[in-house]
């Protein structure tokens, strides 16, 4: 009985067992197929998730890490759930479930992993549903920039890095011309970064032309990623440069400007390096020189253009060899268009482009040709080239600095510029007249020039100091912009080494505005234009380096009424004006210096608009009529600065061009008429007599315009006496040359009623005087009895010093208690010539410290012991002493230091 008690007491658990089994068993088929679309449902919602993952992802955001568990889960749940439907699947085709004892149990076990997994897949399923997949990814210090392979920048790229190594240099201004590859230097330092262990977060900005502070903040606020409640609550942009400087303040950055075109507010933005213990770093790119000044850059570095070989290379890279090899002789034109761009990064790349599928030498002949002559037709170079060249002209302030800039390119390429020649055209075109003189829009013109070159617009000539240039891309976009961008291509026209005239050629003259001839011969032009050419429109007229020209065509300018500005200094060879020139009634500037013209007739009196009058260097110049002076009622600027050759005025030569002719009395009859002119304000002149100067030293009116005064073989001239009242007049002086004066023998400066009372000098004491306010060129020459040149103690503003063949100088400046401690001395003097002085023996009894001196000569003054120099001397400056080599060696020192400091400066003269 217990035994069957026993049996009746597990008989329910082994039905309960047996049913549960059975359900595992029978439903198996059934529990696959639910586990199948368990899994596509399962699938659908983890491709939704790596869709919006993928989203997230381009939006620069990081999946997280909860979602990329799942999704792995997910992957290693489809790879569980395909075994177990493929057994289950091989067990129900068996079709043999529960006939033997082993195989039931395998379909069991199998059964209950159906059960479980169908659970974990719906478990699974019901976690993916994510509010969010990804989060902001917290910024990258510093973002690549894709940027080309750079030619040519290894040098700057190199010597920037140098000054991020350096924690003294905080902020460093890359300038240079448009298009010479600033940008692309800056792109080459960004990723400098990238391959280097540091610490700074790297933010990239471009500024541009149109920039504003709210702009280049809003782009510094998504790289340091603060936060958008945060920043939209900042209203004002006080407000959001104080959110930045919070950031930026515990972080070491390098903040790269590009393009910048005005004096960025940092401060304003949020961004400052004072007291910076982070040692952060700005870089900025900008087209202007002066702005690299204003933004106070430590380090400004001038992007230049490429050496020859490198824009070469660049050039090629860009055409590519396809093209280049298609013809042996494109390697060889290839070079000239790369020699055209004047190692210009843009217009390199610009043309290669062009001709990358030139392929014929004809194609690549009419490039070269349309490079010289119209550069704008050549595909890319108007959209790509000089509309970006163009913000930079765009940028300057003023129609006045507009005008001047384009009038640069009346000059032709490469050409080493004057830039007194070039204000001198400035004035006679009319440009500076918002000055209040001729003396104010000379310093209007420098200050332009400057302006120009801090611009990149024009470039200094590093062998010529007073010389200005503009790169041939430069020039080509003015004589676009000149020309109407293309659509009056005949406006301006230039010149240069032309070689035959084609009748054509010469027609387009008729549409032309302003002419500049250079090298040119006029029997070519004669040749294919035997007729005068009508140019109705054409105002500025120049001629250079025409040696050959010795007379103009007949009627040359007999159809030129428009004519305000002539130049004929070039035409150095004719003798006589063309008599068609009286009839230019509109003409304001007459420039006819350094030709062999002998005489100007009476007829000039006609040019009554006539402003500027300028005959410099006319050695043959023998005759100007009294009245065609005083008939120009418009004068204001007459320049006559050697005009006259001969050594000395013989008198018998002189009488024989009396009468009408004002050149040979020694200069009094001109000067009283250029006093009697109303406008006249800027004279150069030589006087010959002790008349004409006394003429001067009595008007206060040519006092005030004298610019440059030149005394020669004035034979009655013993002694120079200048008040202090006529030195304040002459505030204008400019140079002055004193030549062939035979008798001369002292300079003396008197002191006037409005001087200082009770002096017992004939010098007052010149640290209490200002006196020669201009005067920065003096040059004595064959005055033999002249003692010395003291009264240059008030030519503070003194550069050139040239004294010459005075045999009874002693001192050329002579000691006086009164000039004792004067350290402003020669403070300015750049040049000092003293040549052939048997006598002299001292510069100066004191010391001097010529702080701008660069090149002394001193030939043939063997008594000259000592130069008043110390260890302190032209310290900064000096660049050669020239002189006899038995006279260097005989000098004397104060000490060995001091001779071997100059010794280096020291070359032999021949």
């Amino acid at each position: 009985m217990d035994c069957l008690g026993s049996l009746l007491g597990i008989a329910p658990c082994l039905c309960d067992y047996a049913a549960k089994h059975s359900v595992y068993i029978c439903d198996l088929e059934d529990n696959l197929e639910v586990l199948r679309n368990a899994m596509v449902e399962l699938k659908n919602v983890s491709e939704d998730v790596k869709r919006r993952v993928d989203l997230e992802e381009q939006q620069q955001m990081r999946r997280r890490s909860e979602v990329d568990g799942w999704l792995q889960r997910v992957e290693e749940m489809e790879n569980e759930v395909t075994e177990i439907l493929q057994e289950g699947d091989e067990e129900i085709q068996k079709k043999c479930l529960g006939c033997c004892p082993r195989k039931c149990c395998l379909a069991y076990e199998l059964g209950k992993i159906v059960i479980k997994k169908i659970s974990e897949v719906t478990e699974q399923m019901n976690k993916g549903h994510f509010d969010a997949v990804a989060d902001r990814m917290p910024p990258a210090s510093v973002d690549e920039l894709p940027m080309e392979n750079t030619v040519g920048l290894d040098f700057m790229y190199e010597k920037v890095c140098g000054y991020l190594q350096d924690e003294q240099v905080e902020i460093i201004g890359l300038y240079g011309m448009g298009g010479v590859g600033k940008t692309t230097l800056l792109k080459k330092i960004n990723n400098y970064f990238l391959t280097t262990n540091h610490n700074f977060v790297v933010i990239w900005v471009v500024v541009s032309k149109s920039a504003s502070i709210e702009k280049v903040q809003e782009i510094i606020r998504n790289k340091l990623q603060i936060p958008d409640d945060k920043w939209k609550s900042r209203s004002s942009k006080d407000d959001k440069a104080m959110e930045i400087w919070k950031v930026l303040k515990t972080k070491k950055f390098v903040l790269l400007l590009d393009d910048i075109w005005e004096r960025l507010d940092l401060l304003q933005m949020g961004v400052s390096l004072q007291d910076d213990q982070n040692k952060s770093k700005i870089i900025f790119t900008t087209r202007s020189e002066d702005l690299c000044h204003q933004m106070k850059a430590q380090k400004r570095i001038k992007v230049e253009c490429l050496a020859p070989e490198e824009a070469l290379a660049l050039f090629q890279e860009e055409v590519g060899e396809e093209s280049l090899n298609s013809h042996p002789d494109i390697t060889r034109l290839a070079k000239v268009v790369a020699e055209e761009c004047k190692g210009l990064p843009l217009a390199l790349i610009t043309i290669g482009r062009a001709l990358a599928s030139a392929k014929t030498l004809a194609r690549w002949e009419q490039a070269i040709k349309e490079l010289r002559n119209f550069p704008a037709k050549i595909s890319g170079m108007k959209d790509e080239l000089f509309h970006r060249l163009k913000f930079s002209y765009d940028s300057l302030q003023g129609d006045t600095i507009k005008s001047c800039f384009l009038y640069c390119s009346i000059f032709p390429e490469d050409c080493e510029i004057s830039s007194n020649k070039l204000i001198e055209l400035w004035i006679g075109e009319g440009f500076l007249a918002e000055a209040g003189d001729i003396y104010e829009a000379r310093v209007l013109g420098r200050e332009l020039i400057q302006v120009l070159k801090l611009a990149c617009l024009l470039e200094p000539v590093e062998t010529q100091e007073y010389c200005v240039k503009m790169h041939d891309v430069i020039r080509d976009m003015a004589l676009w912009i000149s020309s109407e961008f293309g659509r009056e291509k005949n406006k301006v026209l230039v010149y240069d080494h032309a070689g035959l005239f084609e009748v054509q050629e010469v027609a387009r003259w008729k549409e032309a505005q302003r002419l500049s001839l250079w090298n040119i011969s006029f029997e070519e032009i004669k040749e294919v234009n035997e007729t005068p050419i009508p140019c109705p429109n054409l105002q500025t007229f120049l001629i250079r380096k025409c040696k050959d020209l010795h007379e103009f065509p007949t009627g040359f300018f007999q159809f030129m009424p428009a004519m305000r500005v002539l130049d004929l200094s070039g035409a150095s060879s004719i003798t006589e004006l063309p008599v068609e020139i009286y009839k230019l009634v509109s003409l304001e500037y007459l420039k006819l210096s350094h030709t062999k013209i002998t005489k100007l007739l009476g007829d000039l009196k006609t040019l009554r608009r006539l402003r500027c009058l300028l005959l410099d260097n006319m050695y043959s110049l023998r005759k100007i009529p009294l009245e065609v002076i005083s008939s120009l009622p418009s004068l204001q600027w007459f320049s006559q600065w050697f005009s006259i050759y001969s050594e000395h005025l013989p008198s018998a030569f002189a009488e024989a061009f009396a009468g009408d002719n004002v050149l040979f009395d020694g200069g009094r009859a001109l000067l009283e008429k250029l006093e009697s002119l109303d406008h006249m304000s800027d004279i150069s002149i030589n006087l010959y007599t002790c008349l004409s100067i006394n003429i001067l030293k009595g008007s206060h009116k040519l006092q005030r315009c004298i610019r440059r005064l030149c005394l020669k073989a004035c034979e009655d001239l013993t002694s120079l006496e200048l008040s202090s009242s006529s030195l304040r007049r002459m505030k204008h002086l400019e140079s002055l040359f004193v030549k062939d004066c035979l008798q001369l023998e002292v300079v003396q400066i008197k002191v006037g009623k409005e001087g200082r009372q009770g002096s017992d000098h004939n010098f007052p004491n010149p640290s209490l005087e200002k006196w020669f306010h201009s005067l920065h060129e003096v040059c004595i020459w064959r005055c033999p009895k002249l003692l010395d040149l003291t009264w240059l103690m008030y030519a503070q503003s003194l550069e050139y010093l040239n004294v010459q063949n005075c045999e009874s100088m002693v001192q050329l400046i002579s000691s006086d208690d009164a000039f004792e401690g004067n350290l402003s001395l020669f403070s300015r003097l750049t040049s000092l010539f003293l040549i052939n002085l048997p006598r002299l023996q001292s510069i100066y009894s004191l010391t001097l410290l010529l702080p701008s001196l660069e090149t002394i000569s001193v030939i043939d003054c063997m008594m000259l012991r000592r130069l008043p120099f110390d260890s302190n001397t032209a310290a900064n400056c000096l660049k050669k002493i020239k002189g006899n080599q038995s006279w260097w060696d005989g000098l004397q020192w104060e000490d060995e230091t001091i001779r071997q400091t100059f010794t280096k400066y020291f070359s032999r003269w021949q």
